[in-house]
């Protein structure tokens, strides 16, 4: 198994694709340490890891906060008994005209998504350094990290921000031996998103976006984030691998 007795943390693994991560990854011989800001979404995860003969471990984490970020990694290793991979999954959106946006929005979005993923990214860094080990870290962006849509302004700007600073961190970081990449999906099918596909209307817009003609779910993105991590692709590092159906290849005409 590619992550035997391997100690991956994953933040927003309290639902959707983070928590996906958290089942691929325990199946896989993983030690998990669960992080969400709902603790009670944490615990659910990480019991339902335990259910499956894994072992995993759940934290109430305020990704935009540095000090419960750097307690995170704190905790985890001492749970773990090492580090060896973080996922960066905690994330949110907006739908709003970017006329009618609030300052107040555009800084809780910024903050959770870009924020988020550098809070514990450079204290996960931080410590792997100072032990002297390699390490791996996959950010969770997407399609929006590379092109835009309407309503998203935040959100947009955000994923954007997550491309640049997973290429920033694996320039900085590769002398260090720590890989830094980035997954980029299309439309997911989460908790967050379900709303989407309550109109029929717009559910068949969003098929009809994909080349495949269909959304992802969120097993499918997890199997892209733990083939970036796993110890087999050692030479890859920031590159954002677009998991997306076919969505930004082109329009179909």
């Amino acid at each position: 198994m590619r992550f035997q007795d391997q100690a991956v943390l994953v933040t927003g693994g309290g639902s959707g694709i983070g928590q996906q991560v958290c089942f691929a990854a325990a199946r896989e011989g993983a030690r998990v340490a669960v992080a969400d800001l709902d603790q009670e979404r944490a615990e659910a995860t990480a019991a339902a890891v335990r259910q499956r003969s894994g072992e995993a471990h759940a934290f109430r984490v305020d990704v935009t906060d540095p000090t419960s970020a750097m307690k995170f990694v704190t905790a985890a290793e001492a749970s773990l008994g090492r580090l060896d991979v973080l996922v960066n999954s905690a994330g949110m959106r907006e739908i709003v005209p970017v006329l009618d946006l609030s300052f107040e929005e555009w800084q809780r979005v910024i903050s959770v998504n870009l924020s988020g993923t550098f809070l514990p990214s450079q204290a996960f860094a931080r410590r792997l350094v100072a032990l002297g080990r390699p390490g791996r870290i996959v950010n969770l962006a997407s399609t929006l990290g590379l092109m835009a849509a309407p309503k998203r302004a935040a959100y947009t700007a955000s994923k954007h921000g997550v491309v640049g600073l997973t290429k920033q961190m694996a320039l900085e970081l590769g002398e260090k031996n720590i890989r830094v990449n980035a997954v980029a999906p299309g439309v997911v099918r989460t908790p967050m998103t379900e709303r989407y596909f309550q109109d029929e209307e717009y559910a068949q817009a969003i098929r009809d976006i994909h080349a495949l003609g269909r959304w992802a779910e969120p097993h499918e993105i997890a199997n892209a984030i733990l083939f970036l991590a796993a110890e087999e692709n050692g030479f890859v590092t920031g590159s954002i691998l677009t998991v997306d159906g076919g969505w930004t290849i082109g329009k179909k005409m």
